[in-house]
C-alpha cells in the first residue's frame, strides 16, 4: 500500500509530461501535413527538368 504514494504522483506527472508533450507539438504544427511524407516514398526525389518533360511528351 506504501508503493501507492510513490506510483500516484510519479504516474501524474508522467501523464502531464505527456500532455505537454501533445500541446507543445500541436502549437508547433507538427500535425499539419501527415500526408507528405506518406507520399514521399512513392515519388521520385529528383525534380523533373524541361528536357525530361519535353522527352515523355515526345514519347
Amino acid at each position: 500500500m506504501d508503493i501507492l504514494y510513490l506510483l500516484l504522483p510519479v504516474s501524474l506527472l508522467i501523464f502531464a509530461l505527456a500532455i505537454a508533450a501533445f500541446f507543445w507539438a500541436m502549437s508547433s504544427n507538427q500535425f499539419e501535413d501527415l500526408d507528405r511524407q506518406a507520399y514521399s516514398i512513392l515519388h521520385d526525389c529528383t525534380p523533373k527538368t524541361d528536357k525530361t518533360v519535353q522527352k515523355q511528351n515526345n514519347d
